[in-house]
């Protein structure tokens, strides 16, 4: 709970108090590598803090392709958004990239904590537009690149994930072929 409080923090201070009513609305979870957090096909109750690990938000396309949108990193929130917000099914899921550490509140309980710390919402509307500004980012450099310069760029605005997650995870992230992931790998060493 220390590091989700720590991560509060900068936005916001939190005293002891409040620290022990958030730390008493999560609870936390382990999951393995390609484990799913969240399936698609259903609506999205819960609210993730990643303690160590990665996460993706992954979705199947129409042609049975597993298509990484984003991938979450340690000290980020994660959810489907729309699914948690409107209570919409999603067609997108929550996967470990990695072994991951996660806290987890739901739906339920984050109102709940909400009526308590009205702030916490606030908080949590301010950091969900800063990801989704952050996120809007990535996806706009990449855009308009060729495979190899949207690899280097990844390596650069993304560093330290092309050594933890599995290689077919980023090539479905930068859209190329994990054989041209590694053509392109090669030539760059």
């Amino acid at each position: 709970m220390e590091k989700l409080i720590q991560f509060l923090n900068i936005y916001r201070s939190i005293s002891d108090a409040e620290a022990e009513v958030i730390s008493r609305h999560f609870v936390q979870k382990h999951f393995k590598e390609s484990e799913y957090l969240f399936v698609s096909g259903n609506v999205c109750n819960s609210f993730y803090f990643v303690i160590d690990g990665i996460l993706r938000i992954v979705a199947i396309n129409d042609k049975g392709i597993d298509i990484t949108y984003y991938f979450i990193k340690k000290g980020q929130f994660c959810t489907i958004l729309d699914s948690f917000n409107n209570g919409s099914i999603s067609q997108d899921g929550i996967q470990a990239s990695s072994s991951v550490n996660v806290l987890e509140i739901t739906k339920k309980d984050l109102r709940k904590l909400c009526e308590i710390l009205p702030f916490v919402g606030e908080l949590i509307s301010q950091i969900n537009q800063q990801r989704l500004l952050e996120k809007i980012r990535l996806k706009n450099i990449y855009s308009g690149e060729n495979s190899t310069n949207r690899y280097k760029l990844f390596l650069a605005e993304q560093p330290g994930i092309i050594h933890r997650v599995p290689l077919n995870h980023v090539a479905s992230y930068l859209n190329v072929t994990p054989q041209s992931l590694s053509r392109i790998r090669r030539t760059i060493r």
